[in-house]
């Protein structure tokens, strides 16, 4: 009863995916319209592409956005050593624009197929992955259904699951058993994403902690050089990853802490740059200076906000701020990740929304290396508190940093549990590479 019923579950999805595929090029010319999809390439949601797949062995790596992207980075320049060819796939612009720059043609990026049936048919015909691996918590149960079919293992790594997520998982039990009983491995973050996906079906689990804690952070030296003479001796603060209405926070926060320390300036770093133009409208009703850093101005001693409506730079402006404030975590839920500014030396602050996050934050408050604010008056309470007491601040970066690097070695610890399914295609890569260069 308990297979019928997922079998059920999982037919009515197909056929509610059948009944929205006449919809789908208006959904997807109406993100185009919104930034949010590239119009040249809506093709590759439904599964087609002119790029040819190369010969020998292909891994198939697939990213939601920008942050999990970066979580894969090492592991993909480790794979790329290995001779093994790598396909990446995420859902959105800008994630699509920062593996075009950090890795060029070294690896082929697409954007992920929609889970209807054509384009998850379509993307496995023409790619023929040997190895998905997936990261975080993108369950989608037709990819995995038809990976599963093709005999293609399937691991997800930095396996990640929210508990919202998994006690809706729950509810479906039946579905829940059919779909991640066909996963092969989860390798989780903490000991609890490990247990949720054994508890939903998944037989082999292990647990790596954090790719982002392997990463070491990147910065453009020149850059941050340029920032740092044309910002003499100001106090910086700096909003990132921030969501609708924690720019309007931000703008409010700098506004009443002018009066107090009338050197600060606030940098504003978007989750999603493509929001810029709107963030822009919004300041401009509270008159304030703004510099829009895509426009390679430098800040000049007037200058109340710069805007960071680029990607991939988020290392330089951590290093200018003395104190982050990471969004997602007041005007809506989920949080983002603290590991990157706990690296490059900033005082943490975030909103008490971190469900996301809430293993690496439970860390990070029990070691005083992070704080909560609960509103627009905490946040300048805390604010001034943390840019104006630098013992204060620095012993929350000390134990910020402590914290993120005693967090590593996930990227090791993947690469162990990924040996099984990697060791043949570095057997096939010598093959095919001795077959091509050197004959038999």
């Amino acid at each position: 009863m308990k297979e019928f019923k997922a079998r059920t579950a999982l037919y009515l999805y197909r056929v509610a995916g059948g009944l929205i595929r006449p919809f789908v090029p208006f959904y997807l010319s109406l993100r185009a319209a919104r930034g949010k999809e590239d119009p040249h390439r809506k093709r590759e949601r439904m599964g087609r592409t002119d790029k040819k797949r190369p010969e020998g062995p292909l891994i198939w790596l697939h990213a939601a956005s920008v942050g999990e992207t970066l979580a894969l980075v090492p592991l993909i320049e480790r794979i790329l050593q290995l001779h093994i060819n790598v396909l990446l796939t995420t859902g959105t612009v800008t994630s699509a624009s920062l593996i075009e720059n950090r890795f060029g043609s070294r690896v082929i990026h697409q954007f992920a197929p929609l889970d209807i049936k054509p384009a998850i048919r379509r993307f496995l015909d023409h790619w023929k992955p040997d190895l998905a691996l997936v990261c975080e918590s993108e369950i989608w149960p037709l990819r995995i259904s038809g990976l599963a079919r093709r005999h293609i293992p399937q691991v997800m790594v930095n396996a990640h699951m929210s508990g919202r997520s998994f006690h809706s998982w729950q509810k479906r039990s039946a579905l829940a058993s059919h779909i991640f009983r066909q996963i092969d491995a989860a390798i989780g973050q903490s000991e609890s994403d490990a247990e949720q996906y054994h508890a939903l079906g998944v037989k082999t689990v292990a647990v790596s902690g954090n790719l982002k804690a392997d990463i070491a952070p990147a910065a453009d030296k020149n850059l941050l050089m340029q920032y740092r003479e044309s910002l003499h001796n100001r106090l910086v603060w700096a909003a990132i990853s921030t969501h609708e209405g924690e720019e309007n926070i931000a703008a409010e926060v700098h506004l009443a802490l002018k009066t107090r320390l009338p050197n600060l300036l606030t940098i504003i770093v978007p989750r999603h740059p493509e929001r810029a133009d709107e963030i822009m409208e919004e300041l401009a009703k509270k008159s304030l200076n703004v510099v829009r850093h895509s426009e390679k101005q430098m800040p000049t001693a007037d200058t109340d906000i710069v805007l960071v409506d680029t990607i991939g730079e988020m290392g330089v402006f951590l290093q200018l701020a003395k104190v982050s404030f990471i969004g997602k975590s007041l005007t809506e839920t989920g949080g983002h990740n603290p590991l990157e500014p706990a690296l490059l030396g900033s005082a943490i602050l975030t909103g008490p929304h971190v469900e996301n996050f809430k293993d690496t934050f439970d860390v990070f408050f029990a070691n005083n290396a992070a704080r909560v604010v609960e509103d627009a008056t905490q946040l300048a309470v805390q604010l001034n508190t943390l840019l104006t007491h630098e013992p204060l601040r620095y012993e929350m970066i000390e134990a910020a940093y402590d914290t993120a690097t005693n967090m590593s070695g996930a990227l090791e610890r993947t690469l162990k549990v990924l040996r099984p399914f990697i060791d043949p295609l570095i057997m096939q890569a010598k093959l095919h590479h001795q077959d091509t260069n050197h004959g038999w």
